[in-house]
């Protein structure tokens, strides 16, 4: 598997869901070495097929797709729509097939999940002539991670997928929560951009865009210098002075006013969305808590539990405390379940690899 992220770049190679042996490589910016990517491939080892983490996919691949000449063109086309992500990806990609060139190879996007979100929840208000000419839509992000999450869900509660609302929370740096209904997504929070949704590590989450022109008019400042702030000066670092939730949570309980405030704003924006998400599926049977933060922050799980008890959401606190890989943390009487749920795009890769390649 190969996945691309903001300073790395991580190959892993699974055998089922076994991890045989992984290679981190430093890749600041979109500057990926390919005489470093060969080298980690050969320590890695033989491998029957390869997986590709594209964080885009646009209106065109809306699954996993067997990469071609015509694939990679395609793709090429996209770098427009993830400038930071989609130009790493395809370096890392080309890389990877210089150093096995004969290995069959699929793209695994993180857009293609939400792809069967309704024309009412992808659409914006917007003049038709822009949604047209620039394809302009909510697309969506972390699929891979909301598909295998909702799958995991209904695995370990031993149920089909059928008929199941599921919200999964997806929070890490980047965070982002998915309305999935019988398996498929139905509604995200993310919108064209990653930018649109919960408040973030330091990303802003969604703003009044007419707050955003009356800066550029007064505030002197270039739309580079707005997309910039936006995406690595907001969030939790803007409101607490830490991307950190640990610090953010350790600051907040010392009284500490400002991450007092953050704290507020991010479950207020999570809580909000959450009922949205329910409210997409008519209703919430399952809960998934994934992520960096879902994961590991027992405080941000009850917290935002604690407000969506109309729901029919209770967490047991003591399971919730103590909870580690795949756990379930459902009060007793409570109508809808709440699972700890690790985060395994990996998996889900593999899994989409296998059924591109028969």
């Amino acid at each position: 598997m190969v996945n691309a992220g903001s300073s790395s770049l991580k190959l892993s190679v699974l055998d089922g869901d076994r991890l045989c042996g992984a290679r981190e490589l430093p890749a600041p910016g979109a500057a990926i070495d390919p005489e470093q990517v060969a080298a980690a491939v050969d320590e890695l080892g033989p491998v029957d097929a390869v997986g590709h983490r594209i964080v885009h996919g646009g209106e065109r691949y809306v699954e996993a797709v067997r990469i071609s000449a015509d694939v990679l063109s395609g793709l090429r086309e996209l770098v427009d729509l993830a400038p930071l992500h989609q130009a790493k990806s395809l370096a890392a990609l080309e890389a990877v097939l210089s150093a096995r060139p004969g290995c069959p190879a699929v793209a695994c996007f993180d857009t293609a999940f939400h792809a069967t979100i309704s024309p009412g929840a992808a659409t914006y208000a917007l003049p038709r002539s822009w949604r047209e000419r620039w394809g302009l839509r909510r697309f969506g992000f972390h699929g891979l991670s909301h598909a295998y999450a909702a799958r995991r869900a209904a695995e370990l509660l031993g149920r089909s997928l059928d008929g199941l609302r599921i919200v999964t929370c997806h929070l890490g740096a980047g965070a982002s929560l998915a309305a999935v209904k019988s398996g498929r997504s139905v509604d995200t929070t993310m919108g064209f951009t990653p930018l649109e949704g919960l408040a973030m590590a330091t990303r802003s989450g969604s703003v009044d865009p007419g707050l955003l022109l009356w800066l550029l008019e007064r505030a002197e400042l270039s739309v580079q210098q707005m997309a910039y702030a936006l995406e690595h000066e907001s969030g939790m670092l803007a409101l607490a002075g830490s991307a950190d939730m640990r610090v953010v949570i350790e600051a907040a309980t010392a009284d500490d006013a400002y991450a007092g405030l953050a704290l507020e704003v991010y479950l207020h924006r999570l809580r909000a969305g959450i009922g949205a998400m329910a409210a997409a599926m008519n209703g919430l049977d399952v809960i998934v808590w994934t992520g960096g933060v879902g994961e590991h922050s027992p405080v941000i799980r009850a917290a935002a539990a604690d407000g969506l008890g109309f729901l029919g959401l209770r967490i047991d606190h003591e399971a919730n405390r103590t909870a580690g890989a795949d756990r379930d943390v459902t009060a007793d009487g409570a109508s809808a379940r709440a699972l700890v749920i690790t985060a395994r795009e990996d998996l889900e890769i593999v899994r989409q690899v296998r059924v591109v390649l028969g």
